[in-house]
């Protein structure tokens, strides 16, 4: 649960971070947030756009048949005429006379522009400070927003604002059905993305020529309302135009250049199209002539005409195909920015190791990148798509240091200290949840496994040093994988013995069993052992085993810069006071009668006695854990013991004598010194079978 809560805490200071960086505007975040939008958009394609909107070009074609730029206002005046008589509904013209060609070119103009009645006239704000014609700005001023909703309290709106103002000269204003701005503003990388539907001049607020253009040709007005925060609204009648607070249209592009349908100019001069070609159209006039540099590089096309943005927009509008980018995205770009790294820390909390945890990573950002598309090819939601993959990579690349300098450090130093004496099953599964093993004690169940060979010392007399150590290792090497194969954990080597526990430090189903079972097995193994001894000419060894099942501490014990995992208490001394016991007995393994009751019932057991060890008060049946089973004998001695603890030791006598004779049974040889001694010498009226062990 604690990794869980770190991978979550640097997921939201990730969140936290980018959400900084996307708060500050990083330029070159922002323009490479843009670059990756632009693929989005490259993948789309072309679309078609609605044949609603046109363009008239003074493009190459007419610029070769008619003459260079700039043209006589006379042809300009007969190329309104031409589209007025065409049927165009409404022809907005992207072309600013700011100044006097003379007075009969002027006058000519401002007659077939008056004569039309469908001309929108362009003019383009600016901070360069010049006069202005009083008239002029008089006409301006006639075309600004009239319904505008402003909530109380506010006191400004973001809009883009400029000082000044180049316009048609007044002459040529006059006859005009309206006036708008032609203001394209780039992004920071210098790319058209977005085009300006308001702007603020001299504290009123301004509609662009493309708003003024909808707004005549669709006979609706314009109602703007604005909030706190900025723009909230902008509406041409049943038309609703999505923009940013800022007043700004994210222009879906159709293609590149050419791709809405163009007219050149020349052809409508000279009447070289069908009577009702243009008929009802909403015509966008500008150049589209590269020699006059009205080009704009945008996502589709290095080299667009500015009039067809102006056109593109018209059509977006008309269709009401927006990329949306406002508000609404806003909040959802800032949900995404806090939930996408809380799941993935989530995902790499299971994640077992960096690896995976970097596929996980990269498969939610993929996830990520195809909904992002999915969403902008389907509905134009315009949503960022680089700070949710940043915040994604700073949380995979926190939480995998983290991982690795904590979590995989800690694991390590698991695998380290518990490898050379734990199962690899148990050190799997501690390296998978370190966190489940505690560490600095606890207080669990465990059996304890004590084996020591028998005459140590007097066959350390007989060997030289290095036979001893080789005699030594070739004990204790398949003892103690005996111990690891059956889920045990190797606690210490004592000299010769050998301490093991079972169910710690991780928990082991059936622990009592699978110690039994590593007795049985060792015994198996010790006999191989002397048989290749025997061949060797080296001496045989024999061994005792004590286990017991109880309660215990167990943890890492010792200093800081050395210590052992290892377990203490009562129980873990009543085992080792068990394996002593086989010497007395005759035994190989001795357990208590809390094992007995833990183990399998296919193992075979025998009471053999009831017994106060050294230390302790309280008796402990004993058992010994036979590795054959021996019917007659295992029934015949415990009716012996039964008489004997009954106190009639003349009938226990010939049973036990029977058995130490005929089965070689030591424990019953035992047994029968205790009879002939009680015989002579009864015990106390209060002897009740035990006996009491007054040596270690």
């Amino acid at each position: 649960m604690r990794k869980y809560l770190v991978f979550l805490l640097i997921a939201f200071v990730s969140s936290l971070v980018i959400f900084w960086v996307d708060f500050a505007s990083v330029t070159f975040i922002k323009n490479v947030d843009l670059k990756i939008k632009d693929v989005r958009l490259l993948l789309r394609g072309p679309v078609k756009p609605p044949s609603s909107v046109v363009i008239v070009a003074i493009d190459n074609k007419s610029v070769k048949e008619i003459g260079r730029w700039p043209w006589s206002r006379e042809i300009i005046g007969d190329l309104i005429k031409g589209i007025a008589e065409y049927g165009v509904k409404v022809v907005a013209l992207d072309v600013v006379f700011s100044e006097t060609q003379n007075t009969g070119s002027d006058t000519a103009l401002a007659e077939s522009i008056a004569l039309s009645g469908n001309v929108i006239e362009g003019h383009f704000f600016r901070n360069e400070m010049h006069p202005i014609d009083p008239e002029v700005l008089a006409q301006i001023q006639s075309s600004k927003i009239q319904q505008l909703q402003i909530d109380s309290g506010v006191s400004s709106v973001p809009l883009i604002e400029y000082a000044n103002l180049d316009a048609n000269i007044a002459t040529i204003g006059q006859g005009a059905l309206a006036y708008g701005f032609f203001n394209i503003i780039s992004d920071s990388d210098g790319l058209f993305r977005r085009l300006p539907l308001l702007m603020l001049y001299k504290g009123d607020i301004y509609p662009s020529m493309v708003l003024q253009a909808l707004k005549h040709y669709t006979q609706e007005s314009a109602q703007v309302s604005i909030g706190s925060s900025g723009v909230r609204t902008i509406r041409l009648g049943t038309h609703t135009i999505s923009s940013s607070q800022e007043g700004e249209l994210s222009v879906n592009y159709y293609g590149p250049g050419g791709t809405i349908k163009t007219y050149s100019a020349v052809d409508i001069i000279k009447k070289r199209l069908p009577q009702d070609e243009l008929r009802g159209k909403l015509a966008f006039a500008g150049f589209t002539e590269m020699g006059i540099y009205d080009v704009r590089p945008t996502p589709f096309d290095s080299i667009l005409p500015g009039v067809e943005i102006h056109a593109t927009a018209a059509a977006n509008i008309l269709e009401q195909r927006f990329i949306i980018h406002n508000s609404s995205t806003i909040l959802a770009e800032r949900v995404l920015l806090f939930v996408l790294p809380l799941v993935l820390a989530l995902l790499l909390g299971l994640a077992p190791n960096a690896t995976i945890g970097f596929l996980a990573g990269s498969g939610l950002g993929a996830l990520y990148l195809a909904t992002n598309y999915l969403l902008f090819s389907r509905y134009l939601l315009d949503l960022s798509l680089l700070t949710p993959l940043m915040a994604l990579g700073l949380t995979t690349v926190g939480s995998e240091i983290y991982r690795s300098l904590v979590v995989d450090r800690k694991g390590r130093y698991m695998k380290k200290a518990f490898s050379n004496y734990v199962s690899a099953d148990l050190v799997a599964q501690i390296m998978k949840n370190p966190d489940s093993l505690k560490l600095g004690g606890e207080k669990r169940e465990i059996s304890i496994l004590f084996s020591d060979i028998r005459g140590f010392t007097s066959l350390s007399e007989q060997l030289s040093p290095e036979a001893l150590v080789q005699v030594l290792n070739e004990y204790l090497n398949p003892m103690t994988q005996i111990v690891l194969e059956e889920k045990g954990t190797l606690d210490k080597y004592i000299g010769d013995a050998i301490m093991a526990i079972y169910n710690a430090p991780l928990d082991v189903d059936g622990h009592a069993d699978h110690a039994c079972r590593s007795a049985l097995k060792m015994m198996v193994k010790l006999a191989e052992l002397n048989r290749s001894f025997i061949e060797r000419s080296i001496h045989t060894i024999d061994i005792g085993i004590g286990i017991n099942t109880g309660d215990a501490v167990v943890g890492n014990m010792g200093a800081a810069m050395r210590f052992d995992y290892t377990a203490i208490g009562d129980n873990v001394n009543l085992a080792s006071r068990l394996e002593g016991l086989n010497k007395m007995y005759g035994t190989h393994i001795i357990v208590s009668e809390s094992v007995k009751l833990q183990s399998g019932s296919d193992l075979l057991f025998r009471e053999i006695d009831l017994v106060a060890v050294k230390g302790k008060q309280q008796p402990v049946p004993i058992y010994e854990l036979m590795a054959d089973d021996d019917g007659v004998l295992r029934c015949t001695f415990g009716d012996a013991l039964r008489l004997y603890r009954l106190r009639d030791f003349t009938a226990a006598l010939r049973m036990f004598d029977d058995l130490s004779t005929r089965k070689q049974d030591h424990v019953s040889s035992l047994y029968v010194g205790r009879c002939r001694e009680f015989i002579l010498v009864p015990p106390p009226v209060e002897w009740n079978g035990i006996f009491v062990v007054k040596t270690k």
